[in-house]
C-alpha cells in the first residue's frame, strides 16, 4: 500500500465505530481505507463490558431514541458479523437483574418488572441473600402504578428485571474486522495520524507516521484520541476503567446479567464472567491498580458468594472516549469532507450499528433519519 493510491473515505481509528463505518460504507460502494495507531479493536472496544444498556435509568434523554433503535438492529447487525466472519459474537438476551441505587432516578415509561428476593432468587440461586441499604420507594418515585396486581409493597430492596442483550465486545470486534477485510476495506496498522492534510480548504487526506495517504472524505472515529487529530479539537478525554474476569464453576453459575450500585457481573457462553466497571479521570494511564480490582472482586463475591471458587482469568483497564456532555460527538464539521464519529463515552458497542448507519448516510449525502442535531460537533463551538 502506497501513498499513490487514493480512497472515497479514510477512516481514522479501528474501534467498534470505525470498522462497523468501514463495513456500512463499503456495503454502499465506498472505497474506505482505515488507518489505526495501534492493532485493530484493542482499546475501548477490547476494554468494554458489551451491556447493550439502552434503558433510561442509565441512558442520557437525548441518546435515547438512538440508543433503542441500535438495541432493535443488533441481533441482525450481529447475525451479519458471524455469518460474514465465520466467528461467534456471543450475542445473549437473558436479560439483567438490577439492584437500583439512589442515583437512578426512576422513568414511568420503563420497561422493566419489580422483583422481590424470591424472584431474583428463583432467577439466580447463586445470588446472595442481600442486605441492601438502598430502599426504593414506591410511592415517590411513581411505580406503585406498575405491576399493581402483583401488590409489590410500598418500601422494598430496589431490584427489576430488565429484558437487556450483551454482547462480547472483543469476539464483535474481531468480527467486524474480519468482515470488513472480506469486503474490501484496506487498512494500515501501527500507523498514528499526525495530521489532517487540506487542499484549498477541502479535505485531501491524512499523513501518518509512516507516509501519506489521499481521499476527499476523512471520519475521525479515533475515541479517547480525538482530539489530539486536528484540523478540529474535539473536546474528547480518556476516561478510565478497571475491570476483571473470572472463570466460573460450573460455568453456568450465572446466566443473567447482574447490576448493583457499585459492580456489575456480565456472564459469557463460554464459562468467563466479566467484573466492572470503574469511571476514573486518570488521563491516559491504563494500568490497573490491584487494591482497586481487589474491591471490584470484593464486590461481586458479596453478591455471588460462590465465585470464592472461580480463580481470575486477567484484570486489564480501558479508555473510553468522554465529552463534557457525555454525548457522542457525530456529523460534518465546518471543513467541507471532515467528518467525526466518537465520545461514545460508555455505549460504543451499542451504539455501533446505528452509528454506522447515521454516518454512511451523512457521509453519502443522504438525510438521516434520525436527528443528530444534539451531537454536531459545532455544539462545542
Amino acid at each position: 500500500m502506497t501513498g499513490s493510491k487514493t480512497w472515497n473515505v479514510i477512516i481514522i481509528g479501528a474501534g467498534i465505530i470505525g470498522l462497523s463505518l468501514a463495513i456500512e460504507l463499503r456495503k454502499r460502494g465506498v472505497r474506505v481505507l482505515v488507518v489505526e495507531r495501534g492493532e485493530p479493536g484493542r482499546e475501548a472496544s477490547h476494554a468494554a463490558g458489551g451491556m447493550l444498556v439502552d434503558c433510561l435509568l442509565e441512558t442520557p434523554e437525548a441518546l435515547q431514541d438512538l440508543a433503542t433503535a441500535s438495541a432493535r438492529m443488533y441481533p441482525e447487525f450481529a447475525h451479519e458479523l458471524e455469518v460474514e466472519s465465520g466467528d461467534r459474537v456471543d450475542l445473549r438476551d437473558e436479560g439483567t437483574i438490577m439492584f437500583l441505587s439512589s442515583d437512578h432516578i426512576w422513568h414511568p415509561e420503563l420497561s422493566a418488572v419489580p422483583m422481590r428476593p424470591a424472584d431474583w432468587s428463583k432467577l439466580e440461586p447463586a445470588l446472595a441473600k442481600l442486605n441492601i441499604d438502598q430502599k426504593f420507594d414506591l410511592k415517590e418515585s411513581g411505580l406503585d402504578s406498575v405491576e399493581s396486581s402483583m401488590a409489590v409493597e410500598s418500601v422494598f430492596p430496589s431490584a427489576f428485571y430488565i429484558k437487556e442483550r450483551s454482547v462480547d465486545p472483543r469476539a464483535l470486534t474481531d468480527a467486524a474486522n474480519k468482515t470488513a477485510r472480506n469486503r474490501g476495506v484496506d487498512f494500515s496498522s501501527g500507523d498514528e495520524v499526525i495530521s489532517v492534510n487540506l487542499s484549498n480548504g477541502h479535505i485531501s487526506g491524512v499523513t501518518t507516521t509512516k507516509t501519506s495517504f489521499l481521499a476527499p472524505k476523512v471520519v475521525n472515529c479515533a475515541g479517547a484520541w480525538s482530539s489530539q487529530i486536528g484540523p478540529h479539537k474535539f473536546p474528547t478525554r480518556p476516561v478510565k476503567g478497571q475491570m476483571l474476569c473470572l472463570a466460573m464453576h460450573p460455568r453456568d453459575l450465572i446466566r443473567h446479567v447482574i447490576r448493583a450500585p457499585n459492580v456489575y457481573l456480565i456472564p459469557r457462553s463460554d464459562g468467563r464472567l466479566l467484573v466492572g466497571a470503574t469511571v476514573e479521570e486518570s488521563g491516559f494511564d491504563k494500568r490497573t491498580d490491584p487494591a482497586t480490582i481487589q474491591r471490584l472482586h470484593h464486590s461481586a463475591l458479596e453478591l455471588i458468594p460462590k465465585l470464592a471458587d472461580c480463580r481470575i482469568l486477567e484484570d486489564w483497564a480501558g479508555l473510553r472516549p468522554g465529552t463534557p456532555d457525555a454525548l457522542p460527538i457525530l456529523g460534518a464539521t465546518p471543513t467541507p469532507g471532515y467528518y467525526v464519529a466518537t465520545g461514545h463515552f460508555r455505549d460504543g458497542i451499542l451504539l455501533a450499528p446505528i452509528t454506522a448507519a447515521v454516518m454512511a448516510d451523512v457521509i453519502t449525502g443522504i438525510k438521516p433519519a434520525h436527528d443528530l442535531s444534539p451531537f454536531s460537533p459545532q455544539r462545542f463551538s
